[in-house]
């Protein structure tokens, strides 16, 4: 196995390196550059890899179970939700008056040319 697909497997190993990188800490180029000096094994990625973080990111990528899910309905105010469904209506209601407000627009009335004129003469 070649050193970028060992690279990659060790950073599959190890996700907690992805946040260093999309919070421009560090650059995959730099990781690459101490892995290829150091190898996995040395104590230079402690510093970078620690099983509090593995843990955080493993809980968030994990689906909600049944029982958030059902303590997350629990915890909404149907008051509150009510009145922002009103106020998102008569948001509308009043986008709907404005629009149809405009639409009522009359023509002059229609009169027939004499039969004489020709060309507005």
């Amino acid at each position: 196995m070649d050193k970028k697909t060992s690279f990659k497997e060790f950073v599959k190993k190890n996700p907690s390196l992805v946040k260093y990188v999309k919070n421009n800490e560090m650059t995959w180029q730099k990781f690459y550059e101490i892995y290829d000096l150091y190898g996995e094994d040395d104590n230079v990625w402690k510093e970078y890899t620690s099983k509090k973080e593995e843990k955080a990111i493993e809980k968030v990528s994990t689906p909600l179970a049944l029982a958030d899910v059902v303590t997350w309905v629990k915890n909404i105010d149907l008051n509150k939700m009510q009145e922002g469904i009103n106020s998102v209506q008569r948001v509308i209601g009043v986008i709907q008056e404005l629009g149809t407000g405009n639409k009522e627009v009359t023509k002059p009335e229609y009169k027939p040319r004499p039969l004489y004129k020709h060309f507005e003469d």
